[in-house]
């Protein structure tokens, strides 16, 4: 009906090409589904068929209060998405505000005008303007601009109101079409991260692949996960995925500060707008660096406990609508039962890894035992039994430091610190004072090298502390760790009688020296020093 009263008009009209003009929109209209080619279709046909050197289309944001700049023929290409008007703001505002086309020759003389400096039409002088509606709902507005001064006729006005008219329609339908296809989009979203979460893998990977969906699914520059200590006073960065590029790993931030903070400690999410300029957020030379804009945070919460959040940033200012909020937070309250989940798979990894350490760890203690048995008459008892205790204290230092770090890497300094200090309490005669340190850099091994390693130095410290020292009361045992670009080496000395010229290799040295060379594939060396005796243990770097 619309179209057949356009074609009435224009047929009684002298510009006969305004008929074609208005079948052109309308098979224009009828081609376009998807909201962006339909604006753009609209723009560039109503350019052509109205004779003018813009026409740009503002539509409303969900609010309804203000008019965004989403496609032009005319207007710099910068300012669409940015440039706004208020509802009443400006000649195109007011055509939607009074529900009437709005129009000048000269723009800047009209009362109702307002330069958008970004869009840049400064050039150009006359602005018609007519509002977009479905029925009595306006969805925004449709305005074309000429460069040389121009007085709108009565039919040019109502033609574009018509072609407002149509517009407002197809609109309405590609909305409807962009609304379906990000539903879509969102199940299908979700879909991908319920078959990444519930995946049996382990915490690390399986959060390595929420931050790459979550970035490409938000449409985001960054995604990150951050996780509570087991204290809950830090937060530590332990996946971030940039669509591009991975992200700079941050050092772990207290609860008490920041944005994410904030999040743990009210247990709700949040959104900023430039995280560059607000004073809650605690990395802002940071985001500038990184080129880091809007902000969405989620706590990540199982059963009512918080223990992290899911945080994603743009490379731009944006608002996030409701439906990609509740998308955002679908995905965290997916994340968190998943890393529930992945925690309890990785702890029956991690029981089933120490069970078998141990047992090799006591496999070792009755080897090194079995191997005392042929001088099994010549032993002194109490000694075999100190000896022994020692052995399997040192074992036990390492299992402590590894259940304290996490069950991945030891710090052997750490373990040599206890090891030596429960040896010297155990070997040293009364009256003794000896002094037995440990001394240098951390040292970080896994599991099987710390404790071949602390087993090693135990056999030096016990030897020094019962053959080094006869007859004195006072001496120094000091252990170093060091390390060089190809090697770690560590050095065990006293300054104690000294090695003999021949000595006899006892069981302890036979034991440090076999499990440096053959498990550790390291180099064992004794080097005799003016006073006492140096133990030499290099290893390469690759045990590490």
């Amino acid at each position: 009906m619309l179209l057949f009263y356009a074609m009435n008009l224009v047929a009684s009209s002298t510009r006969p090409q305004a008929f074609s003009a208005l079948r052109e929109i309308a098979g224009t209209l009828s081609a376009a589904w998807d909201l962006d080619t339909t604006l753009d279709l609209i723009a560039q046909k109503t350019t052509e068929v109205m004779r003018v050197d813009s026409c740009s289309i503002y539509l409303l944001d969900p609010g309804g209060e203000v008019l965004r700049l989403r496609a032009s023929t005319g207007l710099a290409r910068r300012a669409l998405g940015r440039a706004t008007l208020q509802v009443g703001e400006g000649m195109t505002g007011a055509a939607v505000a009074e529900s009437r086309p709005v129009y000048a020759s000269v723009a800047q003389h009209d009362p109702y005008f307002k330069l958008l400096e970004p869009t840049q039409e400064s050039v150009f002088q006359s602005l018609l303007a007519v509002p977009l509606s479905i029925g009595e709902r306006p969805i925004g507005a449709l305005n074309v601009q000429t460069v040389e001064k121009h007085d709108f006729s009565s039919l040019e006005i109502e033609i574009l109101s018509l072609i407002g008219d149509m517009v407002a329609g197809a609109l309405a339908r590609a909305q409807q079409h962009d609304r379906q296809q990000a539903q879509l989009e969102e199940l299908r979203a979700l879909a991908r991260v319920s078959e990444a979460v519930t995946a049996p893998q382990y915490l690390d990977e399986m959060l390595h692949v929420v931050t790459d969906m979550a970035a490409q699914t938000m449409n985001a520059a960054v995604c990150s996960i951050f996780l509570l200590d087991e204290r809950g006073e830090t937060l530590e960065m332990r996946s971030a995925k940039r669509t591009s590029s991975p992200y700079r790993q941050r050092s772990p931030q207290p609860v008490e500060e920041g944005v994410v903070g904030w999040v743990v400690r009210h247990g709700k999410g949040t959104y900023v707008r430039n995280v560059q300029e607000d004073p809650r957020y605690a990395n802002r030379e940071l985001a500038r660096t990184e080129g880091l804009v809007s902000m969405l945070c989620e706590p990540l919460s199982v059963r009512d406990k918080v223990i992290g959040v899911l945080a994603c940033y743009t490379n731009e200012e944006r608002s996030f609508s409701e439906e990609q909020a509740a998308l955002f937070s679908t995905v965290a309250n997916q994340t968190a039962l998943a890393i529930e989940n992945a925690q309890l798979i990785t702890n029956a990894a991690i029981v089933r890894e120490m069970h078998h350490r141990i047992k090799n760890n006591l496999q070792s203690v009755a080897m090194l035992m079995q191997m005392q048995i042929p001088d099994a008459e010549g032993l002194d008892t109490r000694q075999v039994l100190e000896t022994n205790i020692n052995r399997i204290r040192s074992i036990a230092s390492v299992h402590e430091a590894l259940s304290e770090r996490g069950y991945r890497m030891v710090d052997v300094k750490d373990v040599l610190i206890r090891v030596t200090a429960m040896t010297a309490e155990t070997m040293m005669p009364p009256g003794s004072a000896i002094q037995v340190t440990v001394e240098g850099e951390e040292l970080l091994l896994p599991s099987r090298a710390a404790t071949d390693l602390s087993l090693v130095v135990n056999e030096l410290v016990q030897n020094a502390l019962s053959h080094a020292f006869v007859g004195r009361s006072e001496g120094r045992v000091v252990v170093s760790l060091g390390s060089s670009p190809d090697e770690l080496i560590i050095l065990v000395r006293d300054d104690g009688l000294g090695m003999p010229a021949s000595p006899r290799a006892g069981l302890g040295l036979e034991i440090a020296e076999t499990l440096v060379t053959e498990d550790l594939r390291g180099k064992f060396k004794i080097n005799r020093l003016e006073q006492g005796t140096e133990f030499s243990i290099r290893l390469q770097r690759t045990v590490e």
